[in-house]
Formats: structure tokens, sequence, C-alpha cells
């Protein structure tokens, strides 16, 4: 997993938006502005969650996974926003639902099937609630991605 992109500039922490559609469009021009994806994906990843949604409910803190399509994507890449306050998103699999999520882990995967190791890493997080509670309290960013990093054995 050593070729997973992922540093302090994409994580956005404390972030104030209004809607679920802000907060992808905040979170994947960032992705842009650093030319790991391309401009195309800021709307794609917003159609695919309208289509496909990402929201996953956990015991206490809701998250989401939103990604798209290869062809939009320069380079393998993740990235995390933490909510002041959480937005509703579809959850996953449920076309009527939604979860309040304040986590959100937007992937850039680069090969099609090359998320597969991404997500079943993503999903041990999610069922470690202190992990969680961590991400949400921990006020630096470094020691965030110093959490993260070992968590997805990125070099």
């Amino acid at each position: 997993m050593c070729e997973l992109h992922f540093d302090e500039s994409l994580i956005l922490k404390d972030i104030d938006v209004n809607s679920r559609e802000e907060l992808l469009r905040t979170m994947a021009a960032n992705l842009f502005s650093k030319g790991l994806v391309k401009e195309s994906f800021i709307d794609a990843v917003i159609e695919r969650e309208k289509t496909f949604p990402t929201g996953l409910p956990t015991n206490r803190i809701s998250v989401a996974i939103p990604h798209t399509d290869s062809e939009h994507v320069n380079k393998k890449a993740i990235s995390i926003a933490i909510l002041k306050e959480p937005v509703k998103f579809g959850v996953m699999g449920e076309m009527d639902a939604d979860t309040p999520v304040q986590i959100v882990f937007m992937l850039a995967i680069d090969e099609k099937d090359s998320h597969l190791v991404v997500l079943q890493k993503l999903m041990e997080l999610f069922q470690n609630e202190e992990e969680l509670q961590f991400l949400i309290l921990e006020e630096n960013k470094t020691n965030i991605k110093k959490r993260l990093t070992k968590h997805f054995q990125i070099q």
C-alpha cells in the first residue's frame, strides 16, 4: 500500500459545510489543486455519490467513502475530512436511508479494482470506535497523519 499518496494537506479538519455536495466539492477541489486528480473528478465524484451513496452508519460516528472511476485520477490518494457538524449522506446499499456523517474518506484510485485493499483497511478502521473517536478529537494533523499512515501501512 506504500504507493498511496497521503499527507497533511489532504487532512481537512473541522470543516464547516452546509451540504454533502459542498463537502465533496471542497475535498475534490483540494485533490485537484495538488494534481492528484483531473478536474473531471470533482463533478464525477458528486454524481456518483447521488447514484451510489457511500454513507456507513457505525455505532456512534457515521463515515462515508466517496470515490469515482479511475479515469478521473492522476495518482492514487486518500483525503480525509473531519466535520464540525455532521452532514447527511445516503446509506450505502439503501436508496431511501441517510446517516449523519462526521468523517469522510475520499478515495482517488488510479487502477480498477486496486481500491479493494484500501476498502479493507477502511472497514477495519470503521469497526474501531476508539480510532474514529481519536480522529474526531485530535487537533494535530501530524498526529492524525501518523496514526493513519501506520494503519494503512503507507511509507
